[in-house]
């Protein structure tokens, strides 16, 4: 049985970096919409309508910021898994993005070769980090499959 075709919200604020999201998300999963944001509050608007299976947000947006959007999302659209792709590498922040409920976190130098693996994995209602932080452990976060892909993308989790 076929899978049902995708809904994907992606947000930042840099037209040039939605546009090759878009490009390489069409050659990787078969879309049903792709519709495109470019700050924090027309991403909740957007995610208040749409109801997408899947949100790709940055973090440094004008207007409101991805991690009070993300906030946001989450009263309005419940559903919608979210992953961060963010230039942001830092640990407190990726903590800070899975706080709001986020399923996964690419940074966006590593997109090129991760954002494939990460939205698959996300979509799967896995959780995934960039593999640059592969032996940290982040808080909040309750499961991790394993789905057997490479292991430098599976969060490693403390209890």
């Amino acid at each position: 049985m076929a899978k049902p075709p995708i809904s994907i919200l992606v947000v930042d604020d840099f037209e040039p970096f939605r546009r090759s999201v878009r490009s390489t998300l069409e050659n990787e999963i078969e879309l049903h919409t792709l519709v495109e944001a470019s700050d924090g509050v027309e991403a909740v608007e957007q995610a208040q309508y749409l109801q997408p299976d899947l949100i790709l947000l940055d973090i440094g947006l004008p207007k409101v910021n991805g991690l009070e959007a993300a906030r946001r999302i989450r009263a309005l659209a419940p559903r919608s898994k979210i992953l961060f792709l963010s230039q942001e590498s830092s640990v407190d922040v990726v903590q800070a993005a899975f706080s709001t409920g986020a399923s996964g976190y690419v940074v966006k130098i590593d997109a090129g070769s991760e954002l494939p693996t990460a939205v698959k994995a996300v979509l799967r209602g896995e959780k995934f980090v960039s593999s640059r932080f592969t032996g940290h452990s982040f808080t909040g976060l309750t499961d991790a499959p394993n789905s057997g892909s490479d292991p430098g993308n599976l969060i490693q989790f403390d209890f």
